[in-house]
């Protein structure tokens, strides 16, 4: 009897379904259907535009490449798909606990989280963070552009001074060329409360603004950007030299975050192709 029971149970598998045998038998020498054979050709696609994201894309930025790309697909299909292979974005290592209010320091907070400007140059925020490598701590200051979340300068150094504020923003200004009136907002760090950097703010017409001491949230823009490259590049390696960590954050800004990475603030483009349609559109 056992030797009959697969067939047996095909014969009544069949009963059910309401197939015939011979017609069960083609479609097992048929192979996988059209659907999973279109999930492979897709779940290619998907890691690639993964792989060229850096491994750090989810779903959601992943479903943006394909259908601008030219592909018809959900989100929910992506997600599937992504979590079947293991393939997911990168995450955040948390952040402590910071208190949220803080009095007004030497300028006052201007910005007010006022995230959104309705156009380039309008706002900057800047900030400071620090890398690990064997030679000891290279800082990283960065001038994003609050409007397309670009960053517009940065500059790096072995020490954190006020000269390493003022390069970034040498740089930002360099680029950018801005018209008078650009806000500049930052926290209250001796480096940007300092005279040589309210000097540079009053020269070239630029209004300062300040969080609150204690409040990181009033500058959440600028830290979020530190996020992205601490977990998408850095991911808590430390680097070999200084040299070393200045080329990869070289090839983060300018080779991806710039103009690759999209940003759901920019609907999800990224920051040189947000302003590029902007100036596009004759505003």
């Amino acid at each position: 009897m056992r030797d009959h029971e697969p067939e047996f149970r095909l014969v009544t598998m069949c009963r059910v379904l309401g197939v015939h045998r011979s017609g069960y038998y083609a479609w097992m020498r048929a192979g996988a259907s059209t659907r999973v054979r279109e999930d492979q050709r897709l779940l290619g696609l998907i890691k690639h535009h993964w792989l060229a994201s850096g491994a750090v894309y989810g779903y959601r930025k992943i479903t943006l490449d394909l259908r601008e790309a030219g592909e018809a697909c959900s989100r929910h299909r992506v997600r599937r798909l992504m979590k079947a292979e293991g393939l997911r974005a990168q995450v955040g290592y948390g952040s402590k606990p910071r208190h949220r209010g803080g009095p007004i320091g030497v300028v006052g907070n201007v910005l007010n989280r006022e995230f959104r400007p309705d156009a380039p140059n309008t706002v900057w925020v800047t900030d400071i963070t620090y890398i690990r490598t064997y030679e000891g701590w290279l800082f990283l200051a960065a001038v994003m552009d609050l409007y397309s979340r670009q960053i517009v300068g940065w500059a790096t150094s072995a020490a954190m001074t006020s000269d390493l504020v003022l390069q970034a923003l040498v740089a930002a200004v360099w680029r950018r060329k801005p018209g008078p009136g650009v806000m500049v907002h930052s926290d209250q760090g001796s480096q940007f409360t300092s005279s040589d950097w309210l000097s540079f703010l009053k020269a070239h017409r630029m209004q300062p603004s300040m969080s609150r001491r204690g409040n990181c949230h009033d500058n959440a823009v600028a830290e979020s950007f530190f996020s992205a490259l601490k977990k998408e590049r850095i991911k808590r390696r430390i680097y070999p030299t200084r040299a070393a960590a200045v080329s990869d954050v070289f090839d983060y800004i300018e080779m991806f975050y710039n103009p690759i990475r999209r940003h759901g603030s920019a609907g999800g483009l990224s920051p040189v192709e947000f302003e590029r349609r902007y100036a596009q559109s004759g505003n």
